[in-house]
């Protein structure tokens, strides 16, 4: 079992209905991480046969090429690589090597040492000269690379901060400038991308650039992603894909954000001469360089959600998908939960006379820190949920899970939490005040009073978060 607590959650003193709606919603949650872990997306996405690669609707002769590099990085790559290599050490006649970066303090398995791809930890979500020697490496072997040879690029999310490799004439330091800048700006993770591709060499499609300038070797990408969407372009900032951002859009986020005059010189410069000199642009869809450049999406929280409405369809819910774009304010999502719970949960279990609904929604939420408490996205959203409800009666049983698939969000532990009725009452019971946690982002400490936040420490994916609400007939709970 992925969530370690799962004792805590399901003790014999809860009633009976609302036992089984957790033992579901657990199950539920167990099946979104299986579903999204890297080491299974690569093995259901890559098939290795007779010296032949399939991948979705390609193949490959492996016996083309001379030798097999894989380089990338991002918070799911440790185990990706693995999984790829595990493949590969099987092909005999295959030479393979390569170097990946990963989070500084990740997780890795043991037999990952012996591995023939060198493991490299940098700093996320500020890049560091480790970060930065590892890119210089894989530009390296890119650049003595022949056109007989093949690239395996792995790709997820985080990959922005861990593969730095300024314009020439920017410093590192000056990089990580603008990077806390723009982090404490308020500017979405596209905006910050946006920036981060037109500061590269490495990014926005300058990988691809740079394979092209120096053999014009085949790539094969392999990308999980992890933004809303799922826009290639945005994933770890698109080293292998075309960028439609410009020089003009980066210089007008810096102005939205009144950064011109904090940025350093050197930055400046360049975003302003990139908005003169046309041939600084990132490549753009129709340029040569994409030419031996196959980029396959083989992950996504998608595959979560397809995965739990089969578990779901088969315990004898109606499944219904709210929303796979959910974005915004943790804390007034929280509001719309209710909304959604009653509109499309409650009211539909009355329209349509059936006794269990099952509500699915993905996105990634945004918590403004004004407090010094300790939690995360989905608990901040939960516990706005429960702010909205506290003086509300639930006819029905219903339990919400809110999970980054992660493992770990914000300053907490924890992955999220579930809230259902028995949290509610409780809460009224022993007179916990939601609104309080809430004014101080102190979701954590609030969901462990009521023992319900969700503990698995890192899982290894890397993948949007998943919403879950469960919602049954034939109980009445009040609270007042």
């Amino acid at each position: 079992m992925y969530i370690k607590n799962a004792s805590q959650l399901l003790f014999d003193g809860l009633n009976s209905n609302i036992l089984t709606l957790r033992e579901i919603g657990l199950n539920a949650l167990e099946i979104s991480i299986s579903a999204v872990k890297p080491k299974n997306i690569i093995e259901k996405s890559l098939k290795f046969q007779n010296g032949k690669l399939f991948i979705q609707n390609d193949e490959y002769d492996l016996h083309k090429f001379k030798k097999i590099y894989v380089i990338g990085g991002g918070k799911a790559t440790a185990e990706m690589s693995l999984a790829l290599e595990r493949m590969l050490v099987n092909m005999k006649d295959i030479d393979y090597e390569g170097i990946i970066n990963i989070p500084e303090n990740s997780e890795i398995p043991e037999n990952i040492k012996e591995s023939k791809i060198i493991i490299n930890f940098a700093s996320h979500p500020i890049p560091n000269e480790k970060g930065l020697s590892g890119t210089k490496s894989m530009i390296d072997i890119v650049k003595n690379s022949t056109e007989k040879d093949l690239f395996f690029c792995l790709i997820s999310g985080g990959g922005s901060a861990l593969l730095p490799l300024p314009k020439q004439g920017i410093k590192l330091e000056e990089l990580q400038k603008v990077n806390s800048l723009l982090i404490s700006s308020g500017a979405s993770i596209h905006e910050i991308n946006t920036i981060r591709k037109h500061l590269s060499d490495f990014k926005g499609g300058n990988l691809a650039k740079q394979l092209y300038n120096s053999s014009g070797a085949t790539m094969i990408s392999l990308i999980i992603s992890d933004v809303v969407g799922d826009n290639l372009d945005s994933i770890a900032s698109g080293p292998t894909v075309p960028d439609r951002s410009t020089y003009e859009d980066a210089l007008e986020i810096i102005k939205k954000y009144e950064l011109l005059k904090e940025i350093p010189n050197s930055v400046k410069e360049y975003l302003e001469k990139g908005l003169l000199d046309k041939t600084l642009e990132n490549p753009k869809p129709d340029d040569v360089c994409f030419t031996n450049i196959h980029n396959y999406l083989i992950g996504s929280v998608s595959l979560a959600a397809q995965k739990v409405k089969i578990f779901l369809i088969e315990q004898g819910f109606e499944v219904k998908f709210f929303s796979n774009n959910i974005i915004g304010e943790a804390k007034e999502f929280g509001k719309t939960v209710y909304n959604i719970t009653t509109q499309d949960g409650i009211e539909s279990l009355d329209r349509n006379k059936i006794e269990k609904i099952a509500l699915i929604g993905t996105g990634e939420l945004t918590v403004t820190i004004k407090g010094t408490g300790i939690g995360g996205r989905n608990q901040e959203m939960l516990l706005s949920f429960l702010n909205n409800v506290k003086n509300k009666n639930f006819d029905n049983n219903f339990l919400i899970i809110g999970a980054n698939l992660d493992g770990i969000e914000g300053n907490s532990k924890a992955m999220g939490a579930l809230v259902d009725n028995y949290v509610l009452e409780q809460m009224v019971l022993k007179k916990i005040d939601p609104e309080k946690f809430l004014e101080n982002n102190d979701s954590n400490r609030f969901f462990q009073k009521l023992g319900v936040e969700l503990i698995t420490g890192p899982t290894g994916c890397n993948v949007n978060d998943i919403i879950l609400i469960l919602l049954s007939r034939k109980i009445k709970i009040q609270s007042s």
